[in-house]
């Protein structure tokens, strides 16, 4: 038997209809609701006053132009007159720092106000209180335990002190051919110490504290005290990224290699007629790469060893001279004196090292007198070398020449040299 369908009623008319309405409005709204988050979007994107602050790293290839900063301070007139009367290193090198306003600000209240405290205990004649040397190619960690005490940054009263220096040499102890174990032994020692006799190290556990190394046996030294490499401030060479440096704790060492065989270059843009320019031992992944791609190239001076002293006095001097592009690879860390080199004799520096916490880089733009790579460019090194314009060369000279004095030690310290921009980083 067959069921029976009953008729059903028939909506009516206005209930359909309002239910085709009650849709419509929700479709139209959702519509209107996505155009113009749309549209706010797009002009967020367009409008310069939604707009994050232009980035610092620009691409290698890119010479910025001059940009004045501008500073929103209580004080942006005083760093006005800061700037004209010279403190702030006015006079047209205002385009190589990032706010060169702010640095003339800060230098000066830096002179007139921060004190380090030198830890007395230790002998002077072991590894404590006095560099190894002022020469060869660790001589930073030396000049600046000099220049130290040369300044009137150190005072003998601890609580006048902003911060306190461990003045431990890791490149005496590896002078005197001490093992990497007794050193960690020694200087976890040498703190306990300094940590029982006086109460300053446990107000911050170390925060306050820093050391100096350039040799990289100074960071493995320290790594038996863990606060040490945590918590303390190191002023280190070797600043890398994947090896435990700390950017804004740390500090990146500039290693410069003094005393500089010739006199700085510059101006002489007319002699410099090699492209690139690079010779050195191969102690490094990038540093084969280097040589085994250019090292026949007849643009590029690309040399896989050293220059021997016996082809002629000061060769390897003189080819910075006659350069427009010095190549500085990492070698067994990511630093080189070579870098400073560049910048003693005009050739533009070529950073072609990963994780590499360039000294100085959140004062000085680098992108304004130096081109930084990543290593895998180095198979297009001589295309983006020769990129770059006669013009955009000549103001990368320029602005490399007034960058010189801060890649330079003085004993006793001068102004604006490598010494003070350590203790303005700190």
């Amino acid at each position: 038997m067959s069921a029976v369908k009953l008729p059903q009623p028939a909506p009516s008319f206005s209930a359909a209809a309002a239910a085709c309405t009650l849709r419509g409005s929700v479709l139209t709204l959702a519509i209107l609701t996505l155009v113009t988050f749309s549209y706010i979007s797009l002009k967020s994107l367009r409008s310069p006053s939604l707009l994050s602050p232009p980035s610092t790293n620009p691409t290698p290839l890119t010479v910025q132009p001059s940009q004045r900063q501008v500073i929103y301070d209580a004080d942006a007139s005083n760093a006005e007159n800061t700037e004209e009367d010279g403190d702030g290193n006015g006079g047209g090198d205002d385009d190589v720092y990032h706010l060169p306003k702010v640095f003339g600000l800060n230098y000066g209240e830096m002179e007139r106000r921060f004190k380090v405290y030198i830890y007395p205990d230790g002998d002077p004649n072991t590894y404590y209180q006095t560099p190894r040397k002022l020469t060869g190619k660790y001589s930073s960690e030396g000049y600046f335990f000099q220049n130290l005490r040369e300044s009137n940054f150190v005072t003998d009263d601890p609580d006048r002190a902003d911060l306190f220096f461990i003045p431990i040499s890791c490149h005496k102890m590896r002078g005197k051919g001490i093992s990497y174990e007794n050193m960690t032994v020694i200087v976890h020692d040498y703190v306990e110490s300094l940590i029982s006799k006086y109460p300053y190290w446990n107000r911050t556990l170390g925060a306050d504290h820093f050391f100096v190394t350039c040799h990289d046996v100074g960071v493995r030294a320290t790594e038996g005290v863990p606060l040490l490499v945590k918590n303390s401030i190191r002023v280190v060479c070797s600043p890398s990224y994947d090896v435990g440096f700390i950017p804004h704790k740390d500090v990146a060492l500039p290693q410069i290699l003094q005393p500089f065989a010739l006199p700085a270059g510059g101006n002489d843009l007319e002699n410099r007629t090699t492209l690139g320019f690079w010779a050195g031992h191969r102690n490094s992944k990038i540093r084969v790469i280097l040589a085994r791609v250019w090292e026949n190239d007849t643009e590029l001076d690309i040399s896989n060893n050293r220059i021997n002293r016996a082809t002629g006095h000061l060769l390897y001097q003189k080819r910075f001279y006659r350069t427009k592009f010095c190549i500085c690879p990492g070698g067994s860390q990511v630093n080189s004196a070579r870098i400073a080199d560049s910048i003693h004799y005009g050739c533009i520096p070529v950073i072609l090292s990963n994780y590499y916490d360039l000294p100085f880089n959140d004062i000085l733009n680098w992108h304004k007198f130096s081109v930084i790579l990543k290593e895998k460019d180095v198979y297009q090194l001589k295309e983006i070398l020769k990129n770059i314009t006669q013009e955009e060369f000549a103001t990368l000279h320029n602005n490399l020449v007034k960058v010189q004095k801060h890649f330079q030690w003085n004993s006793p310290p001068l102004k604006h040299d490598a010494f003070h921009m350590v203790m303005y980083e700190l």
